[in-house]
């Protein structure tokens, strides 16, 4: 198991990525919440929630596709933390409206805080997940 950052010894692509599959595994379960908010929220906590989850993996997706310029994979990877952080707080306001318990919203927020550290950790080491011999 690859530790919060750390490149993977065996990713062939980004599927392989543990930080992947936590994201998407969280988003389904996010989309599945949704599934009961009230009709109201359907253009606004509905949409924005369920958006900022998929982001998160579609940005690593995109990072992945980018690692011959650490620049882009970073930013791309950026995005993601910022799509990560914005989930977060849109299971507080899911929290707060009384359409998500505490304890489902408290355990997805612990899931995004994983994904979170991971994904500064692979900032952070950018350079081991780069493909550094690109020809132009």
């Amino acid at each position: 198991m690859q530790r919060d950052g750390e490149a993977p010894r065996l990713a062939t692509t980004h599927t392989d990525l543990d930080v992947w599959k936590m994201a998407f595994t969280a988003s389904m379960r996010i989309f599945e919440l949704t599934k009961s908010f009230p009709k109201e929220e359907t253009y606004a906590l509905t949409s924005q929630i369920r958006r900022s989850s998929r982001s998160v993996t579609i940005n690593l997706t995109e990072a992945w596709r980018k690692r011959r310029y650490e620049a882009a994979f970073v930013a791309k990877l950026s995005d993601a933390e910022t799509e990560a952080a914005e989930t977060q707080d849109w299971l507080r306001y899911a929290v707060a409206c009384k359409y998500a318990d505490i304890g489902t919203g408290k355990e997805l927020h612990e899931i995004y805080d994983r994904i979170l550290r991971t994904l500064v950790g692979m900032i952070n080491h950018a350079s081991s997940w780069t493909i550094s011999d690109h020809r132009d």
